[in-house]
């Protein structure tokens, strides 16, 4: 792993997207310091900035979408 890759886990956790016009939830499937893939039920409705809240990794942080791919989100924390 070279220096510009940052170690992503791969977890399978419950999260919520929150933002001003509502909340979905989520699965996050990996995490890292920089970001996070996420799993949603479809990425139609979710806005390109959002806070993700991961309550078992006391979590909470805004974040922006750099990818969506059919059912799953990129984030990168801001």
């Amino acid at each position: 792993m070279g220096p510009d890759r940052i170690a992503r886990h791969r977890v399978l956790k419950t999260g919520t997207i929150e933002f001003g016009g509502g909340v979905f939830d989520c699965t996050v499937r990996n995490l890292s310091e920089a970001g996070a893939a996420l799993e949603v039920v479809t990425p139609l409705y979710i806005p390109d900035r959002f806070t993700l809240i991961v309550l078992s990794e006391k979590l909470k942080r805004p974040c922006h979408i750099i990818w969506r791919k059919q059912k799953r989100i990129g984030v990168a924390f801001d």
